[in-house]
């Protein structure tokens, strides 16, 4: 729930920074600067005990960098939107931000007249980012095509996990899997939940098709 004046913490390793911040935002109405943070951890803290509406997140900082740090802020669930305030504007930097959950990308150069307008959309719901950013993570998340996302699922795996998916995807049963990798039955089930807990796959079809688009499933 935003209030009538927006809160806002800043989250940057170099002092001078926030100090042009907080007075760029002290032109600003209905913003008002409820905190300050030197690193990510201190950030994520703060948000707790704060609550505020917006964090302002430098992206390069110390203990904790700006997309670790709005990750967990993200899964905390306490309502508070992330603006990743960056020196870079590639791509790099760009889509790992947005993909972490901020709900807004500015370029500090930009700072001085993008920022209180930014606060304002991403605290009522928007995600913003300047043209030429938008431009670029459009083309950037268009390219990650499904394979892409099941290559990612995949990479949560174990190593043992991922022998067991591949042989229930060739059809062994629990027991031949268990003498094939020298462990009982159990064990093979025991592997099998947890790689439904992580990928989402209950059925062996579903084991299959996901082998399938992978290229798992060549014969030894």
């Amino acid at each position: 729930m935003i209030s009538e004046s927006i809160r806002v913490l800043l989250a940057d390793d170099h002092s001078v920074v926030r100090a042009g911040l907080k007075a760029v935002l002290g032109a600003t109405p209905d913003v008002v600067v409820v905190g300050e943070a030197s690193n990510g951890r201190d950030a994520v803290d703060a948000v707790a005990r704060l609550k505020p509406d917006v964090v302002v997140m430098d992206l390069s900082m110390p203990v904790l960098d700006g997309v670790a740090a709005t990750k967990e802020i993200v899964a905390s669930g306490v309502g508070t939107r992330v603006i990743i305030l960056s020196m870079h504007a590639e791509e790099d930097y760009l889509v790992p931000a947005m993909e972490a959950g901020a709900s807004g990308y500015l370029v500090k150069t930009n700072a001085d007249r993008e920022l209180a307008n930014a606060i304002r959309g991403v605290a009522h719901g928007e995600v913003y980012v300047q043209s030429s950013a938008a431009r670029v993570l459009a083309k950037k998340l268009a390219a990650k095509s499904p394979a892409a996302s099941e290559r990612e699922r995949y990479e949560k795996l174990t190593g043992r996990e991922r022998d067991v998916l591949r042989r229930v995807a060739l059809g062994y049963s629990a027991p031949e899997i268990g003498v094939q990798l020298q462990i009982s039955p159990k064990t093979v089930d025991t592997y099998k939940q947890r790689i439904q807990e992580k990928v989402d796959l209950g059925h062996r079809s579903q084991y299959v098709q996901f082998a399938l688009r992978l290229g798992l499933l060549t014969v030894e």
